[in-house]
C-alpha cells in the first residue's frame, strides 16, 4: 500500500485508455489535517499534526509534511512529537469537518446518482451510465477535483478504474492531488508488484502471516495456487486473496446507509475523580455528538457512556430512549444519568458519549415533543456556530467549565 506520504506518488496523463475505468474513488487529501488548515493558512507547508496537546492523547490526523517524519493517525501524540519535535498540534474542529465532508458529498451526487460513501473523506462513484453525457474518468475525475478545490479550498485524489479494489489502490498512490486511471489491461502491471498489504482487508497480522509463508507482495500471492491459500488461510479468506490478487472484485457501487454511530471520546491529561469535571466532559463530548446528528439529518435511540479507569479497565454502560433524538439536552442528561448509576468511581483515564439506534430525523413522528423547544434552540445556536465559529454560543455550564480551564491551564485533548 501507499506510504501515504506522497513519496511513491504515480499519476496517469489525459490520453490514457478510460474506456473501462467506470469506477472512481475520491478521497480528499490529509482530510482533518487540511480542513483545519483552512482556518490556519498561515501553517500551509509545515508539518501539522491535528490531535490533542498531550502525551496521553493520539493523533487524528497529519500533514504530510508531518508523514515524511513517520507521524500518522492513530499513533500517541508523545511519540509523534518524539519524531516530529517541530510539529505543530492543533484541535480537531469535528463540526467543521462534518460540514465540509456534507459539502463534498453533494458535489459528488451533483455528478452521479451512484455515490457509496465509505467515511467522511472518501466515497465510490460509478461513473458507467455518464460516459455520451459526462465523459470518462479523464474527464470527470479533473472535473470533481476542481469543484471540490474551488468550493471547499479542499485537495482530493482520484483512482479509477474497473473494480473499487484497484480504484482504491489508485487513489491512494495519487495522492497528493492526482489522478490515477487504470485501464484493464494495466492492473495486473500495477497490481503485483504491490505489497500484500494493498489487497483489501489485509491489516498487519494478516501481513505478518503471508510473510511467514513467503508471501510479500500482491503478485507473490497471485502465483500462489488457490488450494495452497485456502489450505493456509481457510477457504473464504484463501478465496478472497486468491481473486483480489488478480483483480477480480465484483462488488457494485452501492449507496450506503446512515453512520451506524457517532460518538466522541477524551483522554484526560491527568485521572479525574471530581464529579463536577467528569460532569463537564460528557456536557462536551454529548454538544458534539448532538451537532453530528443534526448535521447528518438523523436521532438516536440509544446512548452509551464509555469510562476507562487509570488502570486502564473499561466499562460501558447504555440507555435506549423512549423516542429517537437529536437533542443535546437528551443526550446529556441520559449520559450524566449513566455516570451517576456507576456510583463512586476510582480515577478515570477517558471518557466516552456514543448515540446508535439511528434513523432519519423525519421518521420520528411525534404529535407533541416537549424536547422541540430545545431542538429548535440548538439548531439556531448551530447555525451562529457556522457563521462565527464554535466558540461564539455555548450552554452556560460549559462556558463556566471554560473559564475555570482558563483559570487553571489547559485539561488534555480528546
Amino acid at each position: 500500500m501507499s506510504k501515504q506520504d506522497g513519496s511513491n506518488r504515480l499519476v496517469s496523463g489525459p490520453d490514457v485508455d478510460d474506456s473501462t475505468a467506470t469506477i472512481l474513488h475520491v478521497d480528499l487529501d490529509a482530510f482533518f489535517a487540511s480542513a483545519s488548515l483552512l482556518a490556519r493558512p498561515d501553517l500551509v507547508g509545515l508539518p501539522v499534526v491535528i490531535g490533542h496537546d498531550s502525551t496521553r492523547s493520539v493523533v487524528t490526523a497529519a500533514t504530510y509534511e508531518a508523514r515524511k517524519y513517520g507521524v500518522h493517525s492513530a499513533m500517541p501524540m508523545g511519540r509523534a512529537l518524539r519524531l516530529c519535535p517541530n510539529a505543530i498540534v492543533l484541535e480537531p474542529d469535528f463540526h467543521l469537518y462534518s460540514r465540509l465532508s456534507k459539502h463534498v458529498m453533494g458535489i459528488l451526487d451533483d455528478v452521479s446518482p451512484d455515490v457509496e460513501r465509505l467515511g467522511i473523506d472518501e466515497a465510490f462513484v460509478g461513473i458507467a451510465g455518464l460516459r455520451r453525457l459526462s465523459g470518462g474518468a479523464n474527464r470527470i475525475g479533473p472535473g470533481l477535483r476542481q469543484r471540490i478545490r474551488a468550493e471547499t479550498g479542499l485537495v482530493a485524489s482520484v483512482g479509477a478504474a474497473s473494480t473499487k479494489h484497484v480504484a482504491k489502490l489508485a487513489s491512494g498512490r495519487a495522492k497528493p492531488d492526482g489522478l490515477l486511471v487504470v485501464p484493464d489491461e494495466r492492473v495486473l502491471d500495477f497490481l503485483h508488484p504491490q505489497p500484500a498489504s494493498a489487497i483489501w482487508g489485509v491489516g498487519p497480522k494478516q501481513q505478518e502471516r503471508l510473510a511467514r509463508y513467503g508471501l510479500h507482495t500482491v503478485g507473490d500471492v497471485a502465483r500462489t495456487s488457490l488450494e495452497r491459500l485456502e489450505a493456509w488461510f481457510g477457504e473464504a479468506t484463501g478465496r478472497h486473496l486468491h481473486e483480489l490478487s488478480w483483480g477480480r472484485d465484483p462488488r457494485e457501487v452501492r449507496e450506503r446507509g446512515h453512520e451506524k454511530t457517532f460518538g466522541h471520546n477524551h483522554t484526560f491529561s491527568h485521572d479525574v475523580v471530581d464529579r463536577t469535571e467528569l460532569q463537564g466532559e460528557i456536557l462536551r463530548l454529548a454538544t458534539g455528538v448532538g451537532r453530528r446528528l443534526r448535521d447528518a439529518g438523523v436521532q438516536a435511540r440509544t446512548v452509551t457512556l464509555t469510562v476507562r479507569f487509570h488502570d486502564f479497565r473499561t466499562i460501558t454502560r447504555s440507555r435506549t430512549l423512549p423516542e429517537a433524538t437529536d437533542v443535546t439536552r437528551v443526550l446529556v442528561e441520559t449520559a450524566w444519568s449513566l455516570l451517576d448509576a456507576l456510583g463512586e468511581l476510582p480515577p478515570v483515564r477517558l471518557l466516552g458519549v456514543r448515540a446508535s439506534s439511528v434513523q432519519d430525523a423525519a421518521d420520528h413522528g411525534l404529535l407533541w415533543d416537549d424536547t422541540e423547544t430545545w431542538g429548535s434552540a440548538e439548531r439556531a445556536m448551530d447555525a451562529v456556530h457556522d457563521r462565527f465559529g464554535a466558540a461564539a454560543v455555548a450552554p452556560a455550564s460549559m462556558l463556566r467549565r471554560e473559564r475555570k480551564r482558563d483559570d487553571t491551564g489547559p485539561s488534555g485533548g480528546d
